[in-house]
Parts: C-alpha cells; structure tokens; sequence
C-alpha cells in the first residue's frame, strides 16, 4: 500500500478522546501568560507555564505567527415577519480580495453561511446601523448557492432620520451632506457596528463583551479571518519582549482562518473528507530569510504550520513550471503524499522568491488545501506551540503527524489526568 493509500485509509475513530465539557475553558485566563504549557521533547513531557516559553524555545529560534485579526464576521437580520437570520461571512466573492473588499464603501459580495436560511427564499433584508455618529441602512440579498453556503451581495448608503422613519418629501442641503459623507462608510466599519466576534460552537454560549479583546492575539492587524488562530492567543507583549532579549528572531504571516476549522470529519476515513482551503500571505523578506537561515523554525499554531509546510509544495511546482498560474500554484488536499519530494526545503523557497521577483511583488499570495496527518513528512517546521484540539479534528491529525502517531494519545492522556483546559481558551503546548 502506497503513502497515500495509508493516509486515506486512516480511521478518524482512532483519533478520539473523551473530552467532558467540564475541560473546554470557556474563558481565558485573567493573565493569559499564566496559563500551563505542556512541553513534549526527546519523548518527555514536562508541564510549564506559558510565561516560561522563551526560556524553553532554542536560543536561536525563528519564531513565526499568523498576524490574522478576526473580524465581526456574525451579521443578524430579522425579516418583517420576525424571522431572525444569521449570516456568516466566509470569504470574499467580489472583490475577491481581502483588502479590498473590506475598503469598499458602497457593495460586495461574499460566501456566506446562513442561519435559518429556509425562511428566506427571496426577498432584501434590511438593518439599521449606526457608524460613527451616522446612520447606514444595509441591505443582505441572496444569490447563488454553492455547496452549504450562499453568495450574499451587501450594499449600503446613508439615509436621514426622515427617510428612515417613512417620511417623504425631498432631502435637504444639510441631509444631501450626511448621505455623501455615509457613502463613504467602508464594509470594515459596517462589520465593526453590525457583527459579531464568531468565537468557536464549542464553547456553547453567547459572544460576551470580553470576546472582542479576549479572541484577538496581541499582534493580529491584518482582517479576514472567522476564527482566531488561537495559539497566539497566550502571548503577551511582556512574553514578545522576553523573546527579543533572548535573541529570538520574530516573524509575521497571514492565514486567513476559515469556518471549515471547526468542521467535524464526518466519514469513517479521512479520505473521504474535504479539507477546506483557506487564503495565504507571505512576504518576499521572509520567503528569503527562511531558504537562507538555520535557525530553527518555530510555527505558532497549526495556521502557521500549515502555511510554512505548503511554501514547500508550491516552491516544487515552480522548480518544474516556472511561469505556473495562480491555480497551479495551489496546494491540493493530498499533494503531499502523491508528489516526489525532489528538491530542498531551501531551494523550495528560494523557488519563490525568485518567482516574486519576477512578477514584481513583494508578498505572496495563494491558497492552500493541505491536510496534514500521519504519514506525512514535515519539511520547514523544527518546532509548534499549539493548543489542545477537538477529538477526532483534522488539526489533532496534525499534531499526530509531529509527534508520532503513538504519541499523542500519551500526550493527550496526560493533559487530562494534570487538569490541563482545553480548546481555544484553554492551555498550550510546546512540540521539540
């Protein structure tokens, strides 16, 4: 049986655990450094806290996180009938990039989930919001369907209490005045004043005032993700700063996280699952600093991991066509365990580099669909802080993959006989 044939063939079963709700943390910590760590290294593990990482990581680590800010991505509208609707941006349609659709100021269109989406088949739903001292009515109108999810197009002006209220009559100089400077409301700030933080269905209860700040990491600036990537979240500038007096060298990339995140495998065989495609961003300097440096690469969170293992498979695409397309360049669910690996991790990467002087840019953009479990050899990352995951996740596969597969299970055993929390609030870990 071939690798590929052996990692289809994995049971999603073998990777469960019991996990009571009671172990979900539901909250952060106060002081989010203070939570445990679990180090696994040469087969041990040892149990710190997070405030310690710094001092556990190689002294000449390469440490790279996902800057990724998550945005208010829950819209709610309720129809005239009193139908609530729950619209879930996914990503970007038209424009179909993040920047700029979040820079419109009058339409766009994403992929949205919708909520109670059999009490609207047809029809404008329409809010009522207030940014910035303005009044904007939005309007949410469906369009196609593709797989579980819809094309919602959302469009917005300005409007005077008048017009709001039904009342006719032409505008005034004043009201004419307060449309022109509402037309230049951007989509950013309507998901500020109308959405909500989409913190994970796990936790099982309502997004709380704390979420805004407790489901951010402290470096996130760049918009788009539904999710945050939660490693990070433990990381205080107090724990940044310690890693520069230690010589720690510090990155940034961007992977936008999507709800697929949070999907279940459903099928009995990982084969049969879907893994979701998520956007990428990574800048030339970093492109070149990694295919030249020997510092070990220290990945925060599976966002991150994923990211800097997919460079590899497009920087063999390109060692092959150079001239490759956008949609050749993206890395396929299982291009990993079907694709020769016949290059260097450097030459890989210096691959890219090359291919962004080329097209004159100074990032990388791209997207990737790779799904990493048993089976597979990672090929950029020395080392990972993550956090505990969902049983029988795509992001537990992952973890297995580094640690060995008859590993996690011990590790995993551990965290639950020491009172470790779980998911995204909950505590760390560190793989060596």
């Amino acid at each position: 049986m071939n690798t590929l044939d052996k990692v289809r063939n994995l049971r999603i079963a073998d990777y469960n655990y019991p996990l009571p709700d009671e172990r979900i943390a539901k909250h952060p910590l106060a002081q989010r450094e203070r939570c445990k760590v679990l180090m696994y290294k040469d087969n041990k593990i040892e149990q710190h806290i997070f405030h310690e990482v710094p001092s556990l990581l190689p002294s000449n680590a390469l440490l790279i996180y996902n800057n990724t800010r998550v945005i208010n991505a829950r819209l709610r509208f309720r129809k005239a009938t009193g139908s609530q609707i729950e619209i879930f941006c996914l990503e970007p349609v038209a424009p179909h990039d993040y920047q700029l659709i979040f820079q419109t100021t009058t339409q766009c269109t994403w992929l949205c989930l919708v909520g109670n989406s059999k009490r609207w088949k047809s029809g404008v739903l329409t809010q009522q919001i207030d940014v910035d001292g303005d009044t904007i009515i939005i309007n949410a109108t469906r369009g196609e369907r593709r797989g579980n999810a819809f094309e919602i197009t959302f469009s917005w002006q300005g409007s005077s209490p008048s017009k709001i209220e039904g009342v006719g009559g032409s505008m005034t100089g004043s009201e004419n005045s307060q449309n022109q400077s509402c037309n230049d409301v951007t989509f950013a700030s309507v998901l500020e004043a109308l959405g909500e933080i989409p913190i994970p269905p796990y936790l099982n209860r309502s997004t709380e005032k704390s979420d805004l700040t407790d489901y951010q990491t402290v470096y996130s600036h760049i918009d788009g993700s539904v999710a945050a990537p939660t490693a990070g979240l433990h990381f205080t500038d107090e724990v940044l700063a310690e890693c520069d007096r230690r010589g720690i060298e510090r990155r940034e990339l961007t992977l936008h996280v999507g709800a697929g995140t949070f999907q279940p495998v459903k099928s009995d065989n990982i084969g049969d699952h879907d893994m979701h495609t998520e956007f990428i961003s990574v800048p030339r300097d970093l492109l070149a600093e990694l295919a030249t440096t020997t510092r070990p690469v220290i990945a925060v969170g599976t966002t991150s991991v994923r990211t800097l293992e997919s460079l590899y498979y497009i920087g063999q695409i390109l060692e092959s066509n150079p001239d490759a397309t956008e949609e050749e360049l993206r890395v396929t669910q299982w291009m990993p365990y079907t694709t020769p690996c016949v290059i260097t991790p450097q030459q890989a990467l210096q691959n890219i580099v090359d291919y962004l002087d080329r097209h004159q840019a100074s990032d990388y953009l791209g997207s990737t669909q790779l799904m990493i479990a048993p089976g597979y050899n990672y090929r950029i990352v020395k080392g990972m802080i993550t956090n505990f995951h969902q049983p029988q996740s795509t992001l537990l596969l992952l973890v297995a993959a580094f640690v060995g597969n008859d590993n996690w299970r011990k590790i995993y055993d551990y965290a639950l006989d020491h009172d470790f929390r779980f998911l995204s609030y909950g505590d760390a870990c560190l793989f060596l």
